[in-house]
């Protein structure tokens, strides 16, 4: 890393919350030292790095990885397990991520707690904390999460969390309001957990129910929970009718672009998620979850059954998706970047002074065209 300073210039930079046509990024140390306005001179001493077409962004942020580079989140986690999905991650534009485990037993999650609360404290880059979607969950909803390992929470598993929460920069944990009652809700929510609703069937007046003990966010808006029906509004209507944080899938498979505009409408606490599995970032076209065959096939993770595991996209090609079925750019580079840092109150996804010099180029097509930690480009 040098300490001489370097300008970044596109055709447009976004900060995490707006679009600065023209402005250029300044970095010094690794840093940002400042935005620099359309027009405005270089700093005295600077060197120009011009990208082109495009523009520059803040490197994304991912609160759904269930795994990348060829390996799952799960059994046998360690060190090189996170930093292989770190790392592959990285390489498409998302530089902070949550791993994320799918519903595993007791002994797993613990061993997945354990090595993440490591790698947190070793600095590792990129893991901002980690998120347990399950096993907490409605088996009636249970997507491609293995149904035999669902289970209601007992006290053990509360006083796991609580400390889990304690140790690591961020925890969030995806639970159907069915498989947990309010009190371990609020007692999650008070020890700074972030608790997410998900692979639910729940009412609407159950959701709202969870929502007022402390859950603030809904996982992969629309799937695996109960559907918005114009006297039953369901999971989706209660976080529609709110303000709370969801996820959301747009990769045109899991969700359709219709629903997407009603969502962006009817919410401003939308964000995106890639859901990525083992795949992302190589070419496998298969790998196995749970001891089951996941298949790879025309933007579709699917079991054999056809049952849809996980996504097959990028935060980057997502924001892209989400740009062309309507969304502004503004508000979709948001919702990959300070939004789902915000919840998780994370310092990334944002390019302001003093914060690491993480960031994309996308150009003009939206395709990521370089990624940048702490100021170094990373080896494509």
């Amino acid at each position: 890393m040098s300490d001489t300073a370097t300008v970044y210039r596109a055709d447009w930079l976004h900060d995490g919350a707006r679009l600065h046509p023209g402005a250029a990024l300044w970095l010094q140390g690794g840093r940002v030292a400042g935005v620099l306005p359309a027009g405005a001179p270089l700093p005295e001493g600077a060197r120009l790095q011009d990208l082109g077409a495009g523009g520059i962004a803040p490197g994304m942020v991912d609160l759904q990885v269930n795994g990348g580079g060829g390996v799952m989140l799960g059994a046998g986690a360690d060190g090189p397990m996170l930093a292989r999905i770190s790392a592959a991650q990285a390489q498409l534009g998302a530089l902070t991520i949550l791993p994320t485990l799918i519903t595993d037993t007791p002994e797993v999650t613990q061993a997945v707690i354990a090595a993440t609360i490591a790698a947190c404290r070793a600095g590792m880059p990129g893991i901002a904390g980690l998120h347990l979607e399950g096993p907490h969950l409605d088996p009636a909803r249970h997507g491609a999460h293995d149904p035999g390992l669902i289970r209601p929470m007992t006290g053990d598993d509360l006083a796991l969390y609580v400390r889990a929460a304690d140790a690591l920069p961020a925890l969030m944990i995806t639970l159907a309001p069915e498989a947990a009652s309010a009190a371990q809700i609020t007692a999650l929510a008070r020890a700074g957990v972030v608790v997410s609703l998900g692979h639910s069937g729940c009412s609407f007046e159950a959701a709202q129910a969870a929502l007022a003990a402390g859950a603030r966010c809904v996982t992969h808006l629309y799937n695996a929970m109960s559907p918005l029906g114009h006297r039953a509004p369901g999971l989706v209507g209660a976080a529609l009718d709110s303000d709370v944080a969801a996820g959301v899938i747009a990769d045109g498979v899991h969700v359709a672009d219709a629903a997407l505009r009603v969502a962006l409408k009817a919410s401003d606490g939308l964000f995106l998620v890639s859901d990525s599995m083992a795949v992302a970032g190589t070419a496998l076209e298969e790998f196995t979850l749970g001891g089951r065959q996941i298949f790879r096939r025309g933007g579709r993770l699917t079991l054999a059954d056809g049952t849809l595991a996980g996504a097959d996209i990028s935060l980057p090609q997502s924001v892209a998706r989400l740009v062309a079925a309507g969304c502004g750019l503004e508000r979709a580079l948001a919702m990959a970047t300070s939004l789902p840092a915000a919840l998780i109150d994370a310092p990334g996804g944002r390019l302001v002074t003093g914060c690491a010099a993480d960031f994309v180029h996308l150009d003009d097509r939206l395709t990521l065209a370089g990624v940048w930690r702490g100021g170094v480009r990373l080896a494509a």
